[in-house]
């Protein structure tokens, strides 16, 4: 006959197993229980189609959390469908450059550092990690010069972090901007428009003007080309011509230069005289001012002449004047 089964034995049992297991999660599960984890939420514009709750969240290649939540909100009044996305950040992965840890800091600390990191361009984007399965995980990483997203909604009292779209997201916007921009295009005219003028210029092509004119340019090309064989014949002597005449010119001048030397010898000789009589002049028109002794003896020598002339002419009338006086 068999024992009954005691349930004190039976509940012994479950508490042991569960106490295993409680040891065995927080022995290999890292203790993870035991980290302060913070939390971040986004807003994506992209679809969420490959992207699950425990997704890797990884800042330039690094892993550094994951996905926690994955919900919607529909605003009812304007229509519009808003996707956040909880994540979460081991602190004990992130250090700051001055070598403290990020769980070191306080949550109003933590603010201010997360503050400044969106502040240089940290934003999230959706990022594919296998083709093959189509799986997405967030992409933490500055982008410098992309306009992030920041719907500042109040989703659980979480600090949000801005994002970017993903590329195929870019790509496609740009594609569908692009055909947009071709749609708005007069295509229909632009076809006809295009169809007139080829058929325009088909009909050009066979008049009997064109077939002339092209007969004349043939003709006038041949001639052209003919001209400038003979151009070519002539232009050989010409050249030898005018190279004698250069060589020829040349010599001369360097015969004529001595005597273009010689003759800028003598005019320089002929100055010096021209300036030397120019100051002799100037010399005797001085001295013969009436006010220079020059011109007084000159005076006196023109009333001494006048005086002899006049006792000449005396002595010729009266002869014996000089012995018996006037």
């Amino acid at each position: 006959m068999s024992k009954p089964i005691k349930p004190l034995a039976i509940g012994a049992f479950l508490v042991g197993a569960l106490v295993l297991l409680a040891s065995g999660i927080m022995l290999f599960g890292g203790n993870d229980f035991f980290k302060d984890k913070k939390r971040f939420v986004i807003f994506f514009d992209s679809a969420l189609n490959g992207l699950n709750i425990g997704a890797p969240v990884k800042l330039q290649g690094v892993q550094i959390g994951n996905v926690k939540e994955i919900s919607l909100q529909i605003d009812t009044v304007s229509g519009r469908i808003f996707k956040p996305v909880v994540i979460e950040i081991d602190p004990e992965l992130l250090r700051y450059f001055s070598g403290s840890e990020s769980h070191a800091h306080s949550d109003k600390q933590r603010l201010q550092d997360t503050k400044q990191l969106i502040d240089a361009g940290l934003k999230a984007r959706l990022e594919t990690q296998s083709l093959l399965t189509g799986l997405l995980y967030v992409d933490l990483n500055f982008y410098y010069e992309k306009q992030g997203n920041l719907t500042s909604l109040n989703y659980k009292d979480l600090p949000e972090l801005p994002s970017v779209p993903t590329t195929v997201d870019e790509i496609r916007n740009t594609a569908e901007a692009l055909i947009s921009k071709v749609r708005q295009l007069p295509l229909e005219q632009m076809v006809k428009d295009l169809s007139e003028t080829l058929r325009e210029t088909r009909d050009l092509l066979k008049s009997d003007d064109v077939k002339k004119s092209l007969a004349a340019l043939s003709k006038s090309l041949q001639e052209t080309q003919q001209l400038m064989l003979t151009m070519n014949q002539q232009m050989g002597p010409l050249l030898n011509n005018a190279n004698a005449a250069v060589t020829d010119t040349r010599a001369n001048m360097q015969q004529m230069l001595p005597v273009l030397k010689a003759t800028e010898q003598s005019l320089v000789t002929a100055t010096k005289l021209l300036q030397e009589s120019h100051h002799a002049v100037n010399a005797v028109e001085t001295l013969a001012t009436p006010d220079s002794p020059l011109g007084q003896a000159l005076f006196g020598i023109r009333d001494a002449s006048r005086s002899l002339k006049d006792l000449t002419e005396s002595l010729e009338r009266q002869p014996n004047a000089i012995i018996y006086g006037k």
